[in-house]
Parts: C-alpha cells; structure tokens; sequence
C-alpha cells in the first residue's frame, strides 16, 4: 500500500512567477528600431549611428570602423553625462542646468543604449579584423608570395649595354699622315733586287 504523505510537514514551494519576462524577451525589449534612432537622434548622431546597421556596416573599411567607434564613444559619454546629471536633478540631489529641473530622463537614456549597441557592432567588426590578421597564411598565400618573390629575382637589376657590332670587325682609319713614294722609285728598287738575285744565282 502506497504510504501516506503527511500533510503540514516543510512549506510550499512558490509557483513561478510567469509574468516575469525571460531574458530574451527583456532584449527584445530593450530593441531600439531604425525610425526610433531618428526619432531621437540629432542629424549628426544618427549619421554616425547608422553607418554601423547591417548589412552597410560589413561595407567598412578597418579605418572607417575606428573613426565610426571615437565618434559613437564620444556620443556615448556625452549622453551619459547628460543623464546621470537628470538623474541628480530629479532626485534633488543637484542644481538644475535649465530653468527647471529634470522630470523624466528616459530619452536621454535611450540615446546612450542607441550608441552603446552601435559601439558593440563597430567592435564586433573590428575583432573579425584581428582574427584574420592573426591567421596563418593559407598555402595559396604562401605559393602566391614565393612566385612573386621569384618574378623580382628574375627581373634585370644591370642597365643595357646598348648597340652591339653585328657586321664583324670594321677597319679603323688612321687619323696620322701618309707618305706618297715615286712609282719610278718603287722601279728601281724591284729591278735592283731582281739583279742581286740574279748574281747569287750564277755563282
């Protein structure tokens, strides 16, 4: 037989409270959509905020991201200056800036979680820079950088000889003087030797 559950022994335990929203559903909640960023932003907030939305932030260069993330950062700490000081003020616990002091800083808010998920998305795409720049080059990168090695190796680093002779050697002029001799001279020194031979022939 089944035991019998005594009755009065420990407390209950509490029913879940399902009105409590999930963390899911509290960052939907949270979601700020393009027209409220408009809305809320000044001309040039929202120009710096809305470079950094996809797919037009996959379109950045690394150095457009970093000038993107300085402007957001110094939107970021503006507005939260502005409303921790609103926060003073409705507390009582700071002079009012203006006429009168802060009723509601919920706009001011919102305008630093604009430019806070803005500064996550900028960064977001500056870390898949590092990441692959960090990586090991592919062995298609190395063969690519070794062929370009060797085409620089291969090209003449001598400057040209010029024109080259291609008709053999040519005869040089003499720049000095010619001497001009008498054909009757040339006569008698060929018959002068003829006679000479011909005397050490006879004897």
């Amino acid at each position: 037989m089944p035991r019998p559950v005594a009755s009065g022994t420990g407390a209950e335990r509490p029913a879940l409270d399902q009105g409590t929203p999930s963390r899911k559903q509290r960052g939907k909640a949270m979601a700020i959509t393009l027209k409220e960023e408009r809305r809320l932003l000044t001309a040039a907030e929202f120009e710096a905020v809305e470079p950094t939305h996809y797919p037009r932030i996959c379109g950045l260069s690394r150095d457009e991201l970093v000038a993107a993330e300085r402007r957001l950062r110094e939107f970021r700490d503006k507005a939260r200056d502005i409303a921790r000081q609103q926060r003073r003020e409705m507390r009582g616990k700071s002079a009012p800036r203006g006429a009168a002091p802060a009723r509601d800083n919920t706009g001011t808010t919102r305008k630093k979680q604009i430019f806070v998920q803005g500064l996550k998305r900028v960064r977001r795409e500056l870390r898949r820079f590092e990441q692959a720049e960090a990586r090991p080059p592919s062995q298609a990168e190395i063969a690519r950088r070794a062929l370009e090695m060797k085409r620089a190796s291969r090209m003449r680093h001598h400057p040209d000889a010029g024109a080259t002779a291609h008709g053999g050697m040519r005869a040089t002029p003499n720049p000095g003087d010619t001497v001009r001799v008498d054909p009757r001279e040339i006569g008698r020194v060929s018959q002068f030797v003829k006679a000479a031979q011909a005397r050490r022939d006879a004897g």
